[in-house]
């Protein structure tokens, strides 16, 4: 089963998707609406220049450059779903796995996973290296979002 992060507490909720057809899924702990949670979009070489570079011309875009195998990128993970879910359409949150690739890895120059990227107008505006706080990375995109 799916996990959903829920936009309001934050809480981690085991979603059946079949139930989820039928009826609404609500956070356990908060009774949220979990059905309007929007995930990261994944991103590859080749979607790049229209899933990021294109749409940062609207709205920024934070890219999540991770592997599978990265721990860090798994503690990560939680707080990108987060930030997505809150985001009603004034940021874009985005995941580039850099094991799969290689080619746009190498272009923005990761050598440290995991980092984040953060595109406005099709340019490269900031990034973050390493696991920081949510606030932190709240903090970061909102300066660009405004």
């Amino acid at each position: 089963m799916p996990i959903q992060t829920c936009p309001n507490c934050g809480t981690r909720n085991r979603v059946n998707e079949v139930v989820a057809l039928a009826h609404k899924p609500v956070c356990g702990k908060c009774g949220a609406s979990l059905d309007t949670v929007s995930k990261p979009q994944i991103v590859s070489d080749a979607s790049f220049a229209n899933d990021v570079i294109a749409a940062s011309s609207s709205l920024p875009v934070l890219v999540d450059a991770w592997a599978e195998w990265c721990g860090p990128c798994r503690m990560v993970a939680p707080v990108l779903d987060q930030l997505a879910a809150a985001a009603n359409g004034r940021y874009k949150i985005a995941k580039l796995n850099v094991d799969e690739n290689p080619r746009t890895s190498a272009q923005f120059n990761i050598r440290s996973i995991p980092t984040l990227l953060i595109f406005k107008n099709g340019k490269l505006v900031d990034s973050i290296v390493g696991v920081q706080p949510k606030q932190a990375i709240a903090a970061r995109l909102a300066a660009v979002a405004n």
